[in-house]
């Protein structure tokens, strides 16, 4: 996962309010052209599989960047906007390249099985006074009825976001992710031309080719934005994929997501800014293929770590942003609070495989330091062609809880009974589970913790109700790990045989 990359990523997101990008398409800059006036074509989910096939037969050329992009730096990206009268089907409007952004992209608009290109004319664009004029079309966003916010954007490389239902967008989704985590090695293949469909009112089908040097492929899109405010509502995308491989890949990441983690509760000494917290998503979610409900706290390790959970047709995963109380972050700006969650739901028989986390270190919230993704157990090689269909829901509603209890809090501190030295070699793991599972039990219930740890021994612990907490229960753990090893913790509350809870899967340093 290359820093450079996804740090310019996200400064160009902040330049236009969103996000920002790289793809390939067209560089005509000459004619003064309206939208929606270039060439028409015939056009078919059918075709754009062919033609994506067709190219992944050919030599990877890399697309021409505009050499004077570079000029339009953070600030200046942010002084140039679409017109808003030259909006196209119904609430799409373009993206201009700039310095984080500056390879052109292909637009079409397709009705009644016709594709038109939207064609660059630097009249599309305003800019305020004194600074560059809009080179060329960088990417596209989807705007609200009233033409005040947008709910939807595509930009940079293959990557893509919502604004989910609370109008705030955050984390970030990609069509594929190619061996990241390994150093060196990471790719970044790029949707270079899309074709745009509506559908209705706040609806829409996108079509996109994806290019790059291991990789070509198809993607479709079908995108709706539901009503509703606060929990309720966000934006649905069924996602169908058809990639074929250049090249063998040793890590291909399927339904990739990647977002940031700063600090949160479990680690304040990284806190060293006055906010509270500072995450875009607290948690990997997983369903797994048998059922089993696991929850994976983020965290902002001293070094990259790469987690891989083996699994077999798994009926979801997703980075969750479980905590949404505004004082926990105290930022009237940003809005953590509202980030969307982003829940991954496979659709078809996507085999044996591995949900995979992968982060690095960042003392900054500009860069994306985390990433979750599919990697099936079969090798990648060249020439195959593999298909995958999801759906994507992106909310402030937690897809992820079922009817067990979930984990909502997590802790970590000196181990020992309070007002006591600290146990030396050990650290504390506190977790509070809320759920209606845990409803009318008490200390006499027979509760238990079960806590299995691998490189390490529990040294104590105990599970009881939080006093004048609903359906909320406390696990505390002493934890010793092997000397100088990284302790495995698996965790759940249980009532004799039976799960009252999600499984809590984490790490714990001396």
């Amino acid at each position: 996962m290359s820093k450079t990359s996804r740090r310019d990523i996200i400064l160009a997101l902040g330049a236009l309010g969103i996000l920002p990008g790289a793809a390939r398409a067209q560089t005509r800059t000459r004619r003064q052209a309206q939208p929606g006036r270039g060439k028409v074509e015939p056009f078919s989910w059918d075709l754009l599989k062919a033609r994506a096939a067709a190219l992944a037969s050919q030599p990877y050329r890399a697309p021409a960047k505009v050499a004077a992009a570079e000029a339009i730096d953070y600030d200046a990206v942010g002084s140039i906007t679409y017109k808003p009268d030259r909006t196209l089907a119904g609430g799409i409007r373009l993206f201009p390249l700039g310095r984080y952004a500056p390879t052109p992209v292909a637009i079409h608009i397709v009705e009644g099985g016709q594709a038109r290109a939207v064609d660059f004319a630097p009249d599309l664009f305003q800019a305020t006074a004194g600074h560059h004029a809009a080179l060329g079309l960088a990417g596209f966003r989807a705007v609200s009825p009233d033409g005040k916010s947008d709910w939807m954007a595509y930009i940079g490389a293959s990557y893509f976001r919502t604004a989910g239902s609370q109008d705030q967008y955050g984390l970030s989704a990609r069509g594929i992710a190619i061996d990241t985590g390994i150093d060196g090695k990471e790719e970044f293949p790029a949707f270079t031309a899309f074709w745009i469909e509506p559908n209705g009112a706040q609806a829409y089908t996108i079509y996109a080719l994806l290019d790059g040097p291991s990789v070509t492929g198809a993607y479709r899109f079908l995108c709706r934005h539901t009503a509703g405010s606060g929990a309720a509502g966000g934006v649905v995308q069924d996602v169908s994929s058809t990639i074929t491989l250049r090249k063998d890949v040793a890590r291909l990441g399927i339904a990739p997501a990647t977002s940031m983690f700063w600090y949160g509760e479990g680690n304040r000494a990284a806190a060293v800014d006055w906010r509270p917290e500072i995450h875009d998503s607290d948690g990997l979610a997983m369903a797994s293929g048998s059922g089993e409900r696991i929850w994976r706290p983020l965290d902002n390790p001293a070094t990259p770590t790469l987690d891989s959970f083996q699994d077999s047709n798994p009926r979801g995963f997703g980075l969750i942003q479980r905590d949404r109380a505004f004082d926990h972050y105290q930022d009237d700006g940003a809005f953590y609070d509202r980030r969307p969650n982003l829940w991954v739901e496979p659709k078809g028989d996507w085999g044996k495989g591995a949900v995979t986390l992968y982060a690095f270190p960042t003392a900054s919230e500009t860069v994306d330091n985390v990433a979750a993704f599919w990697v099936p157990a079969a090798p990648a090689k060249a020439g195959q062609t593999l298909t995958f269909d999801y759906r994507l829901t992106w909310a402030s509603r937690d897809a992820s809880v079922a009817a067990a209890a979930h984990v909502v809090d997590t802790w970590r501190g000196a181990a020992g009974r309070p007002g006591s030295a600290p146990t030396a070699g050990a650290r504390k793991l506190v977790v509070d589970f809320v759920g209606t599972t845990l409803a009318g039990l008490d200390r006499s219930s027979g509760v238990t913790a079960q806590v299995d740890v691998g490189r390490g021994r529990v040294l104590a612990n105990a599970a009881y109700p939080v006093v004048g907490q609903p359906n909320r229960w406390r696990v505390t753990v002493d934890i010793e790990p092997e000397r100088g090893a990284i302790a495995d913790v698996r965790l759940y509350l249980k009532r004799g045989t039976l799960s009252l809870s999600e499984t809590l899967l984490t790490q714990i340093g001396a």
